[in-house]
């Protein structure tokens, strides 16, 4: 039986080395990260509803609504009374004690008016006698305390305090003098004379 010749081996060292079967595909293509989307653009529509004015705009236009306008001057208070109980012959007396103290404690004589019921205070008849308008240039200068007669203290202007001395004249003067004095004095009214008298045509008690 005739031999068959065997075929020749191949070592795997001759061969040389085999291909990798991963080593022969290609590598993926990267895909692109995707960036940003552009923003849409703006729909046409209905224009929105108008907002009202800041709080500021607001509080200016209420505070000229609210403004009540221009104060009123507040009455004036009514003077303090004093009283000093003298009698018709002592009355004037009292009325220049009572000036030297408001002197004293620092009153200046421009403050001062003094009205007489009865018999002047010889200042005024003594300046009296240069004249009535001398007489009340000097009550208008203000510079001096000034005395004046009832029957003419109307004209006499208002003082920081009046003083009257109840020195006797008609019922009528008394009245007069009280009501003048009243109305002039500014802070202090101080009335010598009879008390009865006197609380008769204030009206109250001092």
């Amino acid at each position: 039986m005739p031999l068959i010749p065997e075929e020749p081996q191949i070592h795997e060292k001759a061969q040389g080395p085999r291909a990798t079967p991963a080593s022969g595909r290609t590598a993926p293509t990267p895909r692109p990260v995707p960036g940003p989307r552009p923003a849409a653009p703006p729909r046409p529509g209905r224009p929105g509803p108008v907002r009202p004015a800041p709080p500021t705009q607001r509080a200016s236009r209420d505070s000229a609504v609210a403004d009540p306008g221009p104060s009123r001057p507040a009455a004036p208070a009514a003077p303090q009374i004093q009283l000093i109980p003298a009698s018709p012959e002592g009355a004037l007396d009292a009325a220049e004690e009572a000036v030297d103290l408001l002197l004293d404690a620092g009153r200046t004589p421009g403050d001062v008016l003094v009205i007489t019921t009865g018999e002047p205070h010889p200042w005024a008849a003594h300046e009296l006698s240069f004249g009535d308008a001398a007489y009340w240039a000097q009550h208008d200068a203000g510079d001096d305390v000034f005395y004046a007669d009832a029957a003419v203290a109307d004209r006499a202007v208002s003082r920081a305090v009046v003083v009257v001395a109840l020195n006797g004249g008609p019922e009528a003067a008394a009245d007069t003098a009280l009501s003048a004095a009243r109305s002039r004095a500014g802070a202090l009214l101080i009335v010598c004379g009879d008390p009865q008298r006197i609380n008769s045509v204030l009206g109250a008690g001092v």
